[in-house]
């Protein structure tokens, strides 16, 4: 419209749509306008290279918002200056994909520009060092933080709290919470979570109880808080506290999520309670709560390693008979269920053949096959092996002539007919 009516773009008119592509995740089209903007012969501002460089480190392509970066230092840019905003895209695109050295590097860097680092960008820091495992890093930075006059927010605590929590120093983290209290930061979901998750893992139900009756009091809503209640009451084989829970997610109008679902099926299973199990597990995927592969296969991993591949097989049968089962209706409605992948068949073979079940083993291997999941150089070695050891040589040698001919490499290992 500003083209047909002869009104020529500016350096905002330009911005105001890149910023909208970036925000939409459109950003080839933004660079494509980019591109456009400048041969136009519009130069863009601080808020447009800002704009580009956080779209391409929201899809993890930090190279490309580096290369922004240098050209907007450079004649590109008409040599523009970076502000705050600028090394917090940055600092916090270095952090997500774990390069912290780089991350720290822009952080010194900020002192040449005479910018100052804002909350975000320590928070960012702060954050990198604890999913690296860094978590005295992360105080340290804390308490730099502090001394050059910045207070920590919820984020910030909920970041240290998750770091204490999680490395089995939860009382530390409850000081925390105090001093974070006292001082005006209000805990939300996230730092309650965090806390009841740790308690379960410790196998103290009775603090992350405790912990949810507190959530109540401040308002704080605890729908994910009662899936991790679940599944620490599930781990501990206390199906009826956690069946208790559950209810009473339902009775307060909450939606388990995959969670408290998975965590329910796993331990029914574990308790031979299938009919319940599966009963949830149909619950489940009509509420259009999507378990992935990955979860289904360690369940059944689970069951494997408890040396209960027969339970196993009776979950994944069934499963099986779920799908094959429904009607054509139903499988419109359910076009997003996750069904047993090539992992979940792997698990389950290698599972029957350390219980000596090598026939049952033979006949997934099969299935496997059938609905064109190819297996692995290590499948066919523990299939191979199993069936040597138990004086299958035949089988074994048919193992060994088909995973030749599917040209999958042999890999060295012992196996003795």
């Amino acid at each position: 419209m500003v083209e047909r009516r002869k009104i020529a773009p500016n350096v905002v008119s330009y911005t105001s749509l890149i910023c909208c592509l970036c925000i939409e995740g459109l950003v080839m089209e933004a660079n494509d306008l980019f591109r456009k903007m400048r041969l136009s012969g519009v130069l863009p501002d601080l808020c447009t290279y800002n704009a580009m460089m956080d779209g391409y480190c929201k899809m993890a392509d930090v190279g490309r918002a580096l290369s922004l970066y240098e050209e907007m230092l450079g004649g590109g840019g008409d040599g523009l200056r970076p502000n705050v905003v600028t090394f917090g895209i940055l600092i916090d695109g270095f952090c997500q994909l774990g390069e912290l050295e780089k991350a720290r590097e822009f952080f010194f860097d900020m002192v040449k520009f005479s910018v100052l680092p804002n909350l975000f960008i320590y928070n960012c820091l702060i954050d990198g060092y604890c999913k690296a495992g860094r978590f005295w890093d992360s105080l340290c930075l804390c308490s730099e933080m502090v001394k050059v006059g910045l207070w920590p927010d919820t984020f910030t605590c909920n970041i240290l709290i998750k770091g204490f929590c999680s490395t089995g120093r939860v009382e530390e983290g409850v000081d925390l919470l105090n001093k974070m209290q006292r001082e005006g930061v209000v805990p939300n979901s996230v730092t309650y979570n965090s806390f009841i998750d740790g308690y379960a893992k410790d196998g103290n139900m009775e603090g992350a109880l405790k912990l949810c009756s507190q959530m109540t009091v401040y308002g704080v809503e605890p729908n994910v808080t009662f899936s991790c209640l679940i599944d620490g009451h599930c781990k501990e084989g206390k199906m009826k506290a956690a069946t208790g829970l559950y209810s009473e997610m339902v009775a307060k109008g909450l939606v388990p999520d995959v969670v408290a679902y998975m965590a329910l099926i796993n331990g029914h299973a574990k308790c031979h309670n299938f009919k319940e199990a599966f009963r949830l597990y149909k619950e489940m995927t009509c509420a259009r709560i999507t378990p992935n592969a990955f979860k289904l296969s360690c369940l059944i991993d689970g069951l494997c390693k408890e040396g209960r591949s027969s339970d196993a097989v009776k979950l994944l049968s069934e499963l099986e008979g779920c799908k094959s089962n429904e009607r054509a209706s139903d499988q419109v409605v359910n076009m997003d269920r996750v069904f047993p992948n090539k992992v979940t068949y792997m698990v389950l073979i290698f599972g029957l053949c350390r219980d000596g079940l090598i026939f049952e083993a033979m006949k997934f291997f099969k299935a496997m096959r059938g609905l064109c999941m190819v297996p692995d150089t290590l499948t066919y070695a523990v299939i191979m092996q199993r069936s040597c050891q138990m004086k299958h040589n035949v089988e074994a040698m048919m193992f060994l002539a088909h995973m030749i001919k599917s040209g999958i490499n042999l890999i060295q290992t012992h196996i003795t007919c």
